[in-house]
């Protein structure tokens, strides 16, 4: 429905020449999630992150008022209640329900960071079959022997994971449920069959969210309701895999409306994203770890200094010749040759253009020394100024290297930073 969805955005899109068609196929998509889960805001902001980055929130309202208008559409077809039935029920906050709301974050982070592992493997895999439709036989033809065991790992898992709120099983069927469904999604998606990973993460976090709440009971641990625990599961398993947890959070909070939930299912999608952010696994989503490189980049650059670029530069001392400036010049293949004295401090620069220029005119001759046509007020900068600083500095000339000193004090030749070298470190992020 969401791929629908988006297509028709799409196809809309070229009626409207004038609007960026990636805008409009966002709008579609963030509808048509809504009015499958009636979850306006999270559908909104999940399209958000995924489609643009969250730094991208100005483009966040066209995307609102299509969700929402799609839910609204949804109510006046009489499609009204939450999407699971958690609203009236009440989650206690106390010192055991906190810790096993931790638990079950970190462990939805490995659990999602193994799903994402054993997809990408089961890629690999069946990538060795070259004919799509043998793949997609090979994937159905596994997943149905899977389902001999249980038919509940079919279809979207909606009415599993009403059913287990419901309690309808025990410890040992949850467990065994939570590996059939793994391997099945596992299999379904490596063999590159259509159907996604989202419904299926909110399945497994429903499973592994009252599995480890009835061990907790089994263990004699005061948690409370352990079905509450279903909606933990789900938001911090969905945070997980889609590397998104403030849409999880939102999502469930929309499809339960119950807002003591809020609390645990924010500290669990937090823990859970955290764990497979810190494992550095790859994104479900791989727009999502383009995102990321790009912030850590960014990041990057504006934390580095200067000195972590700087590169030699050919320099010679104020009596030596101009012809040995040629030379050096010819040699290292830079337009400017540096000065400096005896403790290597830094006086000025010479252009081999001003050298040829004045040696033609014979101002000077090729055993002039180099103070004669010594530029003494070049611009320069501090080894500790940071990557913004050493950015500005170019933006004021039209050079492309620029001496680095120690400090202003002391005036100390470091080498050279390059604009090329600048400009290369900011690619990984503009």
């Amino acid at each position: 429905m969401v791929q629908l969805s988006a297509l028709s955005g799409s196809l809309m899109g070229r009626w409207f020449p004038q609007m960026r068609n990636s805008d409009i196929v966002a709008m579609a998509a963030a509808a048509g999630l809504s009015s499958v889960y009636h979850a306006p805001l999270a559908s909104a902001i999940f399209v958000a992150e995924i489609a643009f980055g969250i730094s991208a929130l100005q483009r966040l309202i066209p995307l609102i008022v299509a969700s929402a208008v799609a839910v609204m559409t949804m109510w006046s077809l009489g499609f009204r209640s939450a999407l699971y039935p958690l609203s009236e029920a009440l989650f206690q906050m106390d010192i055991s329900s906190l810790l096993m709301t931790i638990l079950i974050g970190v462990v939805a982070g490995f659990a999602g960071w193994l799903l994402i592992k054993l997809i990408a493997r089961s890629k690999t895999l069946f990538g060795r079959v070259k004919s799509l439709p043998a793949r997609l036989g090979l994937g159905g033809l596994a997943v149905g022997f899977l389902a001999l065991i249980s038919t509940d790992i079919l279809g979207n898992g909606y009415e599993v994971i009403v059913k287990i709120i419901d309690g309808h099983y025990m410890l040992a069927g949850l467990v065994g449920l939570l590996v059939l469904k793994t391997l099945a999604t596992t299999l379904s998606v490596g063999s590159n069959a259509v159907g996604g990973l989202f419904t299926p993460s909110l399945l497994i976090g429903a499973l592994l969210g009252v599995a480890l709440a009835q061990i907790g009971v089994v263990l004699h641990l005061p948690v409370g309701n352990t079905l509450l625990y279903a909606a933990v599961g789900m938001a911090a398993v969905l945070a997980a895999v889609s590397q998104a947890p403030l849409m999880a959070m939102l999502m469930v909070l929309e499809m339960t409306l119950n807002s003591s939930l809020l609390f645990p299912i924010m500290i669990a999608s937090v823990l859970a994203s955290m764990v497979v952010y810190r494992l550095q696994s790859t994104s479900t989503y791989p727009v999502v770890s383009n995102h990321f490189s790009r912030s850590e980049a960014k990041f990057d650059f504006d934390n580095m200094r200067v000195d972590q670029l700087i590169i030699p530069g050919a320099a010679l001392q104020p009596e030596e010749s101009v012809g040995q400036a040629l030379a050096v010049s010819s040699l290292k293949r830079e337009r400017y040759v540096y000065v400096i004295n005896e403790a290597g401090q830094f006086l000025g620069v010479v252009s081999i253009h001003d050298i040829s220029r004045k040696v033609l005119s014979q101002e000077i001759t090729l055993d002039s020394p180099v103070s004669s046509v010594m530029d003494d007020n070049f611009p320069c900068i501090y080894q500790n100024q940071s990557m913004r600083e050493g950015w500005e500095a170019f933006a004021r000339v039209t050079l492309e290297r620029l001496p680095v000193l120690n400090n202003p004090q002391e005036r100390r030749f470091m080498g050279a930073l390059t604009k090329t070298s600048l400009i290369q470190k900011a690619q990984e992020f503009l």
